[in-house]
């Protein structure tokens, strides 16, 4: 292993690491990377086997699942269904939350990423599922370290000088202990649970039976029908499964920060040699928590820059590389005294290839510029909406070409059926979320929220006027490269953002605090309406 140098770490220039390593990341030296490319071309391909309708259920394992699902649905059927909307969701999310916990880990992961879900899934499940996030009872310490020493192959003496037995976290497919190797490096060792492989490959066979049968049979599952989730799920979880991937997802997300000089970012060094499927070693990195505001503003540290520099570098990497860390939430983030944000867990990455890429960047450029046709092109590409699809049709039947209704000036009766007549009309023309598209817009909800604690009083339309100059003068030439749309000589346009947010062309600001104030406004007047119905 290198010493740490005394001067500038050289591999600064592979990747934004921190600048007191503990080692130094040398590509040829990466004993664990060799191979990785079919590695995580053989996992991909694995899902469609995994989520195939099978003829026979797949074990006594969907049994028990069934059972579980169907007490928790059941439930809801008889005692909760009939007491309002609000009521009812609360009651049968409160439900398979539950059902997930008894489940086991497959299921708790699951939940834990509806939970981050806010804004695609309904509130009452996202809520609920929440309480899943810290749900999860460690593994024994002689579990653990019998993990460790089958992968590393050696004692964990001979590796650690200290290895704490009691993880600082805990979640459904790993938990984290800190530790110091021998050669005296503060560490933390990521460590996958046992059997949990197995587990998840019969949980998703599971899954894929019985969710046929869910569809339109419960409430909450909107767009997300159930067969499309288990879907979803299974592309997102199997990749976790293969910590080596993480370790390159690690070192990916780092190259691309280095490459457009976001240095605001840091991502933990993955150990040259103590990397496998099951066991990840990586660079201790620490700081204030994602909420720790006071904290933040204490050290002078301006949490602002902080949430701007978060949204253009995960702007960059997903319009600039197709690759951004695709679980973000305020367990996987630090913000250290310099006001550097520390980026955790890789588990979960968005790749999307150069198609999809393109499409990608041509939605996105539509949305500054209000091409409405531009944009549901792009979701054609990108397979949220079937190819061959009207999309004259689409922007009829969604009403695009309508002035904005403000929601915060409708009754709670008209506010639902504008949300069931959209769902109903996107259902019919076969929309649908694809992975990474799920994860982008799971983690632009994470950064509004963000915005919401860190920068409140921040004017979002200046936010993003500042950002669409980022990309123009530091992207421009790229930008009109890839797909013919030069951002240095089109005029940014707001109106569709502005509709989107249910407000009129002439308004010039608001802030988060603003647009907290209008959701709550919605928010109480449909909790106001669940209770009249469930009178």
């Amino acid at each position: 292993m290198s010493a740490p140098p005394a001067q500038t770490p050289s591999d600064l220039a592979l990747g934004a690491f921190s600048e007191d390593p503990p080692w130094l990341v040398e590509p040829d030296e990466l004993r664990w990377r060799p191979g990785l490319g079919a590695i995580r071309a053989t996992t991909r391909a694995e899902v469609p086997r995994l989520v195939r309708r099978r003829r026979l259920p797949p074990g006594g394992r969907v049994a028990l699942v069934g059972a579980r699902l169907a007490v928790a649905v059941g439930g809801w059927y008889l005692l909760d269904r009939r007491k309002g909307a609000s009521t009812s969701r609360a009651g049968l999310s409160r439900r398979l939350r539950r059902a997930f916990e008894r489940l086991g880990p497959t299921y708790i992961k699951l939940g834990q990423i509806l939970s981050s879900g806010e804004g695609i899934f309904p509130e009452e499940l996202v809520s609920e599922f929440r309480l899943l996030r810290d749900q999860v009872p460690a593994e024994r310490y002689e579990v653990v370290r019998a993990t460790v020493e089958e992968d590393l192959g050696a004692p964990l003496e001979e590796v650690f000088s200290r290895f704490e037995r009691t993880p600082v976290a805990a979640a459904s497919i790993a938990q984290v202990h800190a530790a110091t190797l021998k050669t005296g490096e503060p560490v933390v060792v990521k460590v996958q649970r046992p059997q949990v492989a197995t587990l998840v490959r019969r949980d998703l066979a599971a899954m894929s039976w019985i969710a046929p049968a869910l569809v339109g049979r419960i409430p909450v599952a909107a767009l997300a029908n159930p067969p499309a989730l288990v879907e979803l799920f299974a592309e997102t979880i199997v990749e976790e499964l293969d910590f080596r991937l993480e370790a390159e997802n690690m070192l990916d997300i780092a190259r691309i920060l280095a490459e457009t000089e976001q240095r605001a970012l840091v991502v933990p060094r993955p150990h040259p040699q103590l990397v496998t499927r099951r066991v990840l070693v990586m660079e201790r990195l620490s700081g204030f928590a994602w909420d720790d505001v006071a904290g933040m503003h204490a050290a002078g540290i301006d949490t602002s820059a902080v949430v701007r520099a978060g949204m253009v570098a995960f702007l960059e990497g997903a319009m600039l590389y197709g690759v951004f860390h695709g679980d973000l939430h305020g367990g996987n983030l630090f913000v250290q005294p310099g006001g550097r944000v520390a980026l955790l867990d890789y588990g979960i990455t968005g790749r999307l290839d150069e198609p999809r890429r393109l499409a990608f960047l041509r939605l996105l450029m539509g949305g500054t510029a209000n091409d409405v046709r531009g944009q549901l092109e792009a979701l054609i590409e990108l397979g949220a909406l079937p190819r061959g699809t009207d999309l004259d049709g689409v922007v009829r039947d969604l009403g695009l070409d309508r002035p904005a209704k403000d929601p915060t000036t409708m009754s709670a009766d008209e506010l639902v059926g504008e949300i069931r007549e959209l769902t109903k009309a996107l259902l019919a023309y076969g929309a649908r979320m694809p992975k990474e598209l799920m994860l982008f817009v799971k983690d632009l909800l994470f950064l509004d929220g963000a915005m919401a604690t860190l920068a409140p009083d921040v004017d979002l339309f200046a936010e993003i006027t500042a950002i669409a100059a980022y990309f123009a003068t530091h992207h421009g030439d790229r930008i009109a490269r890839d797909v013919g749309i030069d951002p240095r000589e089109i005029e940014l346009d707001l109106t569709g953002m502005k509709a989107s947010m249910g407000l009129a062309p002439e308004v010039e600001t608001i802030t988060h605090r603003d647009l907290q104030q209008r959701r709550e406004i919605i928010r109480k007047r449909m909790e106001e309406r669940g209770h009249r119905r469930g009178r």
